[in-house]
């Protein structure tokens, strides 16, 4: 008897559901006017036939951040520990999760191989957090190859860093609150400051 349940168990059967966690699937992506420039990200969440969307830029960042803030902002919005599907089509965000680079630049105090800094640290520190909290699995898709999901993020992305008058990207623009790499004079448009 005992192992008949140990059996149904491993198949799912009469566990309890509360206690398996929920599947979400997260589809990201990141953009910037110029780069750097204006940027932003979009995410959308899908769960159990439910789906969120989410949207926010910054006057001055670059591509990678935005890619970074969208990974994080939809891992942000769950509530609870998921097993989550991310989906990106930002190479550095999907090698750095899945071949552990960030875990190692973060383990040889924020330095990759050569001994050179690694960039958005501040990011990095944040996502790491979250996908400890969350079962993460990353999945790379190809930019602009028609999937519907990453085309809707990318339209998100581009739609918020065309927004007027967008917060400043305190990790980007101040050297002190970020990873060091200060803002250039002049290196964004002053247009939605």
């Amino acid at each position: 008897m005992a192992a008949h349940l140990d059996e149904r168990r491993a198949r799912g059967v009469g566990a309890n559901p509360e206690r398996q966690p929920k599947h979400v699937h997260i589809y990201t992506d990141g953009a910037c006017l110029d780069n750097p420039g204006p940027g932003g990200y979009g995410v959308v969440l899908h769960y159990n036939g439910q789906r969120k969307e989410l949207s926010g830029g910054f006057r001055c960042t670059t591509n990678n951040r935005m890619e970074l803030m969208a990974a994080i902002e939809g891992l942000s919005a769950l509530r609870e520990r998921c097993r989550v599907t991310l989906y990106t089509d930002s190479r550095y965000l999907a090698d750095a999760l899945a071949r552990g680079w960030a875990r190692r630049w973060q383990a040889h105090g924020w330095r990759r191989p050569g001994g050179g800094r690694a960039l958005n640290t501040d990011l990095w520190q944040r996502l790491l957090e979250l996908c400890q909290r969350h079962e993460v699995e990353v999945v790379w898709v190809r930019s602009h190859a028609g999937h519907p999901e990453n085309e809707r993020c990318d339209r998100l992305a581009l739609e918020a860093a065309r927004q007027p008058h967008l917060p400043a990207d305190l990790g980007y623009e101040c050297p002190l609150a970020g990873d060091g790499a200060s803002l250039a004079a002049g290196a964004c448009p002053a247009r939605n400051v």
